[in-house]
C-alpha cells in the first residue's frame, strides 16, 4: 500500500501527472529522506502532518477539532468537500479500502460505493 498516494488533506494523488512522472512536489515527497525541509513549506496542513509523522489528517487524534483542516475543507469548491469525504472514509474504513476505491478514479476525488 502506498499512502504517499493520499495527500495530507485527503486528495488522491495517483491521478496527477506530476505524481505519475515522479516530478511531484506535493505533501510528502522528499521530506521522508531529507531532500526537502519542512521549515520551508507553506501549507499548514502539510507542516502539521509531517511534524506529527502522520500519513494524513485522518490519522490525527485532533481531527474533529482542527481549525486548519476545517478551514481548508470549507473553502468554496466541490473538491474541498470531496477531500473531506476522503478523510472521513479513511478514518472509518482505512487506507486499503480507500485506495481500493480511489484506484478507479480519474481525478483527485471520486465516487464511493
Amino acid at each position: 500500500m502506498s499512502v504517499l498516494a493520499v495527500g495530507c488533506c485527503g486528495a488522491y494523488c495517483r491521478t496527477c501527472p506530476a505524481f505519475q512522472s515522479k516530478a511531484c512536489k506535493g505533501c510528502k515527497i522528499g521530506y521522508e529522506n531529507g531532500e526537502r525541509e519542512i521549515s520551508k513549506a507553506k501549507c499548514k496542513i502539510k507542516v502539521c502532518c509531517i511534524n506529527k509523522n502522520l500519513r494524513s489528517c485522518s490519522d490525527c487524534d485532533l481531527y474533529d477539532d482542527c481549525d486548519t483542516i476545517d478551514n481548508f475543507h470549507t473553502k468554496k469548491g466541490y473538491k474541498y468537500e470531496k477531500y473531506k469525504q476522503a478523510l472521513s472514509f479513511i478514518r472509518q474504513y482505512g487506507y486499503d479500502a480507500f485506495l481500493g476505491i480511489a484506484d478507479e478514479w480519474k481525478n483527485a476525488y471520486g465516487k464511493y460505493p
